[in-house]
């Protein structure tokens, strides 16, 4: 069953087989729906009528042509070239799903599903391929003739500006966001985006996931540039106590100037909004004792509360400043009050929810990030799952997490304007299993419906939910886990010439959609 196949009979086979088993799948994944509510089919119509479905991508994940029409390198090309053994398979995106050539048949997939908006972000080395300077004109003919194809077939294009791919001239020049001179440099190329494409884009983030990019870049040394102390991993250089924080610091800073620019001289004229995208887990207590308690909340300052709680009241949590100390670098009064309400939305991505306990025992010897939150973080309790597991140790299937998170942000941010802008679930890709096998992703289908059915619960709660993307649209290279794994609801053939087949989810997320 090729792009052309499926068909109305499996649509209904599906849905009648997912509903029949929804109320046990639902109990089994830890829902919060009451079986009472089965009576009503579940469908987007009991969302409120302007709510957004879509699914996303990132440029590097999914565009390849990485060495082609003037796109510059950036610090995830030179990454897997330098590092493949931190890859799990050593593979690249150079070519990643071929996205850049295949834009318009993709687009015609989505359109087919029925798909509201399509999330994904710009290269920044496609349109400047030094960093700043000369633009890249084939690179933004790219992006203007996707922009368009989305707009002709009913899709509303969802632009992030900075999803970890980094031009490496500016690394190699003066190290990237560890400087503050990447403020400018972001700045310009946010500038020049604005003024080429948002005439005719509304949604705007800033950052995907400065808590990964951070953490995993600049801690664990497990994404790109690759740094962190020797004592936390395998890096060359780096220092796993300082330079997390700094990097984040020039993170923040880079998305207010940008907001600020977009604020002041844009969207008065454009009628655009921006706003920015963070990660988090839920962090259920592991007992009921006070000390767990506080863990629970630590953690979910050290990941959430790290930038969310600078651009809602223009500094960081309390907890952080107690615990880093010195390290934590500051804002001035001026930097303060540019972050404080800096977005029209905040993007939440959600995956999966895990237990704090606060440990026995802490050291102030090998200092870092993880060290420094003081939380003993884990999945089970008692001998039980903290949900359903998957193919990835850290994932699982724990939707209740998604309602308890939006009731949590809503109470302590003020019930800001909420996009799920990812959630999704993996699954191991087995070379062994044909592409007919493959796409019958019924684990992907339960995991959806039931974080769907808790996010309807966080509406009706009064959380401020505007939109749900799920994350992938289609199989691509998942960072550190290159092509192990597969989170689309397409499924792309990598031995058959990129072939693109629509799994199950795929169609489930149709009849969802058609009512």
């Amino acid at each position: 069953m090729g792009v052309e196949g499926g068909g109305f009979l499996l649509c209904v086979l599906l849905v009648a087989v997912a509903a029949a088993a929804t109320l046990s799948l639902t109990e089994a994944a830890g829902g919060t729906v009451k079986p009472s509510r089965f009576s009503v089919p579940f469908n987007r119509t009991l969302f409120p009528p302007d709510f957004v479905f879509g699914a996303g991508s990132a440029a590097y994940q999914s565009e390849g042509a990485a060495n082609i029409d003037g796109r510059g390198p950036g610090i995830w090309d030179t990454f897997t070239k330098q590092h493949p053994e931190k890859i799990s398979d050593h593979s690249t995106g150079a070519v990643a799903d071929d996205f850049y050539h295949r834009y318009k048949s993709d687009i015609q997939l989505m359109k087919k599903i029925g798909l509201d908006s399509f999330r994904f972000s710009i290269s920044w080395s496609r349109i400047f391929p030094e960093g700043r300077g000369k633009v890249n004109d084939l690179g933004v003919k790219f992006y203007n003739n996707l922009i368009n194809e989305l707009l002709a077939n009913g899709l509303t294009p969802f632009i992030t500006l900075f999803h970890w791919d980094l031009p490496q001239a500016l690394e190699d020049e003066y190290g990237g966001f560890r400087s503050p001179k990447v403020v400018d440099d972001f700045q310009e190329y946010a500038n020049f985006c604005f003024k080429t494409f948002g005439d005719r884009v509304k949604n705007w983030v800033t950052l995907n996931e400065p808590y990964s990019f951070s953490v995993n870049g600049y801690n664990g040394g497990t994404f790109a540039p690759g740094r962190c102390s020797n004592y936390v991993g395998k890096c060359t250089a780096g220092d796993s106590s300082t330079e997390p924080y700094l990097v984040a610091h020039h993170l923040l800073l880079s998305h207010a100037a940008v907001v600020k620019l977009y604020k002041t001289k844009y969207q008065a004229t454009q009628k655009g909004k921006i706003g920015i995208t963070l990660v988090t887990h839920w962090f259920e207590p592991k007992s009921k004792t006070t000390v767990d308690r506080d863990a629970a909340s630590r953690a979910l300052d050290f990941f959430f509360g790290w930038y969310a709680d600078p651009i809602t009241h223009g500094d960081y949590p309390q907890s952080m400043r107690s615990y880093v100390g010195d390290r934590l670098p500051k804002f001035t009064k001026e930097e303060s009050e540019i972050l404080k309400g800096s977005y029209d939305f905040l993007g939440v991505n959600y995956y999966t929810t895990n237990y704090a306990e606060n440990p026995l025992s802490t050291s102030t010897v090998n200092m870092s990030y993880l060290s420094d939150i003081h939380v003993t973080l884990s999945t089970t309790r008692n001998g039980l799952h903290v949900g359903t597991p998957t193919t990835l140790s850290w994932l699982f299937i724990a939707p209740k997490g998604l309602h308890q998170l939006m009731v949590y942000i809503k109470d302590k941010y003020h019930n800001p304007p909420i996009y799920i802008t990812e959630n999704g679930v993996a699954e191991l890709n087995n070379a062994s299993k044909p592409a007919q096998e493959a796409i019958k992703d019924s684990m992907r289908i339960r995991y959806h419906d039931n974080h769907l059915r808790n996010l309807l619960q966080a509406i009706k709660d009064g959380v401020n939910v505007k939109g749900y993307y799920a994350w992938s649209f289609f199989d691509d290279f998942e960072w550190d886990a290159g092509y192990t794994v597969r989170f689309g609801i397409t499924y792309v053939d990598f031995k058959n010439n990129l072939k693109r087949y629509l799994k199950y989810s795929a169609y489930w997320l149709k009849m969802f959609l058609l009512h």
